[in-house]
């Protein structure tokens, strides 16, 4: 296991353990776990993002703080998260980071979670300019996003 997955793993016990919510002084985890601050900057940026349900707010400073909090919400407005969240351009990683949480959160299964991937990859792109793909990927995506409403 990586540094980054083990500081993951103790972020998500303690968001188990809060019932979806923890908050921490960066510099007191970092002590806990023996790494340096920038470490957890790293893992609760890449890994706690609203693409993967997840809210976080900081406060810097001496009595600084981050609390992440792990969304509950209905699938309906799950969805409606997802499609605000996707905005106009989406890359190709981001697009599988949205499609694996809808996945996680039983909204779709692992066939249409496949499907949905193939849809949305460069590959299936290819014959857009580059440029525009990210666009069309977003697009694609919020209308089948807007399919799954009901």
């Amino acid at each position: 296991m990586t540094l980054s997955d083990y500081i993951a793993s103790v972020i998500e016990e303690m968001l188990d353990e809060g019932g979806g919510f923890a908050e921490m002084k960066r510099n007191d985890l970092a002590t806990k776990l023996g790494c340096v601050p920038s470490q957890i900057n790293y893992v609760i940026t890449s890994r706690f993002t609203p693409e993967r349900g997840y809210i976080i707010e900081s406060r810097r400073g001496g009595g600084g703080y981050i609390r992440i909090v792990r969304k509950q919400l209905s699938k309906n407005d799950y969805l409606m998260h997802f499609f605000h969240a996707t905005g106009n351009s989406l890359g190709e990683a981001e697009a599988g980071a949205f499609i694996s949480n809808l996945y996680g959160a039983d909204i779709i299964d692992e066939r249409e979670a496949a499907i949905i991937g193939t849809a949305v990859s460069d590959r299936a792109l290819s014959s857009i300019a580059p440029d525009a793909r990210n666009a069309v990927r977003a697009d694609i995506l919020r209308h089948i996003i807007l399919t799954l409403i009901h």
